[in-house]
């Protein structure tokens, strides 16, 4: 008589530091697995990304657990959803009846035709000490900033886990571990005279860049811009903002002033990622200007840090910059983190017939100056 075979999930390796475990977390969740994390009170909870929610993952999900999912969502998406009335870190939404993938989708996104279940409420108790981490988990993942999440005890075999505090902690350890990984000379077509310097966080993650134009005196203010990396803009000539002119207009201006460096920052969207960009500028298509745009989705104004700017100017030896800005929120940033800015440089340029609306929201929303 034949047996049945039993396999035992196999326990996943403890990884060998907090920034790699973040990074193996992020990974899991974008796959639309399942994440345990553990908060400095003792609590735990079983989490899977908003986004990835479907009748399978939660039956799991609720069977692992022992008990009803509810949605974690930042203050600001529950806001804009009229769930509340102030604008806490996080929101934690439930219902009377087991979520169903149909109401978590009309939770996170605010596209399609998604409507809001009127039984689903705040809940008015105070918010777990994991579900800060949980929110910033997801934005990490560049996801939707929202996970459906039910508390567990124990622990749960092949499922990874990881500390919440280790998460909030995540972007600035890793912009602290910044290295020089790769250096080479490219001539650009505005200035033919140009290195790019690849650093890497320790955990293997998404490089940031430093154009260097020229051979800058690092004895004197060191002309510099911090560029956001924006694929529309910079890549495809995008018209729906003034990337590409700003990141081709500096390098110029690099080269025609005898050197600098530009910073090109791994923070698309102002640091929600390219798929919630694309997702924001729907919204715009709908009425929303790019700020609301973004709030509709559950980020903030700007999700973006400078930590990474200031630890690469540090590593190429420089203390003192002129910044090549329009936003204060910059100048601000850097000195926060010990770089000097001896004077904003404005960088203006006139606007076309598809981004003067979002240009005019800079000034008037977000301060920036023109």
């Amino acid at each position: 008589m034949s047996r049945s075979l039993i396999v035992k999930p196999v326990p996943l390796p403890q990884p060998p530091n907090a920034l790699v475990a973040v990074d193996r977390a992020v990974a899991e969740l974008r796959r639309g697995g399942l994440v345990q994390i553990d908060a400095e009170d003792g609590s735990s909870v079983l989490v899977l990304a908003a986004e990835a929610t479907s009748a399978e993952s939660l039956t799991r999900l609720t069977r692992l657990s022992g008990d009803s999912p509810r949605v974690i969502l930042t203050g600001r998406r529950a806001h804009v959803l009229g769930l509340i009335e102030d604008v806490p870190q996080v929101a934690v939404v439930s219902g009377p009846d087991p979520l169903t993938p149909v109401q978590v989708a009309g939770l996170a996104n605010p596209l399609g035709d998604l409507r809001l279940d009127p039984h689903l409420t705040v809940s008015a108790d105070p918010i777990p000490a994991w579900a800060p981490g949980a929110v910033a988990l997801a934005k990490l993942s560049r996801l939707l900033p929202a996970v459906v999440a039910a508390p567990t005890t124990g622990d749960h075999e092949g499922l990874f886990r990881v500390a919440a505090g280790d998460i909030l902690a995540y972007r600035p350890i890793a912009a602290r571990s910044l290295k020089r990984v790769a250096e080479a000379r490219v001539p650009l077509a505005d200035a033919e005279e140009a290195r790019v310097v690849a650093f890497r966080p320790s955990d293997g993650g998404i490089e940031h860049l430093a154009i260097i134009v020229g051979h800058p005196d690092r004895d004197q203010p060191v002309l510099t811009r911090l560029h956001s990396e924006c694929f529309t803009g910079d890549l495809l000539g995008s018209l729906r903002c003034d990337c590409g002119d700003q990141l081709r207009g500096a390098i110029a201006l690099l080269a025609k002033t005898g050197g600098g460096v530009l910073l090109y920052l791994a923070q698309e969207g102002r640091g929600i990622g390219l798929v919630n960009k694309l997702r924001a500028y729907e919204l715009q298509d709908a009425g929303f200007d790019t700020l609301d745009a973004n709030q509709q989705l559950g980020f903030d104004d700007d999700e973006r840090i400078y930590l990474p700017a200031a630890e690469m100017l540090r590593l190429l030896g420089i203390q003192h910059v002129r910044l090549l800005t329009n936003n204060p929120g910059k100048v601000e940033g850097l000195a926060r983190h010990g770089v000097e800015v001896i004077e904003r440089v404005p960088h203006v340029f006139p606007s076309n017939g598809h981004n003067a609306a979002y240009l005019h929201t800079k000034a008037t929303r977000s301060g920036h100056l023109f």
